[in-house]
């Protein structure tokens, strides 16, 4: 999920920033801009947070901007010397080579002498910014799980809502079918009135048709997907009640608790079942999309 801090420590010698973010991602890429003078101290910081998250693209700036010696800007003598010495050699050589500017002097590396810090003491400013920096940005990203967890379960709500709504229908819609189903099969094997088929006995056709209703009520009585769907609902609810990492446990339901829709679909006999396998199916689908942002 998406997540943002920023933090920032002053020292004697410079500050100190750290900045991460991230977006949405099924695994973990992180990425780092970091000043070149920090770059020994990657690791540590990717290990913090590695051990913090386990999903989204992460992006981490590191950087320091040191302060000048004693608190304002200072000329390095020794530098400026050397620079001297080089370019009277250079004009002996080059007559009509331009001198240096004050300007482009100042831009020389090391002319303005900086505050001088020391790499252990770097990398202990470094490692607790980076323990704030990562808490506030764990802190971020658990907001907008909250947020995410609201609206999950309320597409929870919905799907139970559906699935009580449906389950009293289903002994009636079988015994509807399976009532239409003989009548319709009496007509086909001339047993509405008291005529008697020439192939077969009335009651082997009788018990033929009970045979035959009976199997094909069995296909489509969907009273065992709709018991799953509340139990999956149910695990659900409780995985995210339960919190931690619930990113892969919840993509696993949204694929049983989508099997289940499906099915219900495929066995639906009537526009009432087939009409709440959509809406479920959409539900779950707005789900999906969700858990994938979730750790």
């Amino acid at each position: 999920m998406t997540g943002y801090a920023v933090a920032t420590s002053e020292g004697a010698a410079g500050t100190l920033t750290i900045e991460i973010k991230s977006v949405n991602s099924r695994f973990l890429d992180l990425q780092f801009r970091i000043n070149d003078e920090l770059r020994a101290l990657e690791p540590d910081l990717r290990a913090a947070i590695m051990a913090a998250i386990t999903r989204g693209k992460v992006e981490a700036r590191l950087s320091f901007g040191r302060k000048v010696a004693g608190g304002s800007q200072a000329l390095n003598a020794s530098l400026l010397a050397d620079l001297a010495r080089l370019q009277t050699e250079v004009t002996k050589h080059f007559v009509s080579a331009p001198l240096m500017t004050v300007a482009e002097l100042l831009r020389w590396p090391g002319v303005i002498e900086e505050a001088q810090v020391g790499q252990e003491s770097l990398q202990a400013d470094v490692a607790a910014l980076t323990a704030t920096t990562v808490a506030a940005f764990v802190d971020s990203r658990r907001r907008e799980g909250a947020a995410l967890e609201a609206m999950l379960v309320s597409r929870i709500d919905a799907m139970d809502v559906i699935v009580k709504r449906i389950t009293p229908l289903i002994p009636q819609v079988i015994a509807q079918f399976q009532q239409k189903a003989v009548e319709r099969m009496q007509d086909a094997l001339g047993l509405a009135g008291h005529g008697t088929p020439s192939t077969l006995t009335r009651q082997e056709a009788f018990e033929r048709i009970r045979q035959e209703v009976t199997l094909y009520g069995i296909r489509i009585d969907v009273s065992e997907e709709l018991s799953r769907l509340s139990a999956h609902l149910t695990e659900t609810r409780h995985i995210l009640k339960k919190g931690g990492q619930v990113g892969k446990r919840l993509d696993f339901m949204m694929q049983e608790l989508n099997r289940e829709a499906n099915t219900l679909g495929a066995k639906a006999s009537v526009k009432e079942l087939a009409d709440a396998s959509m809406e479920l199916k959409l539900l779950i689908e707005q789900m999906r999309e969700q858990v994938q942002n979730l750790e």
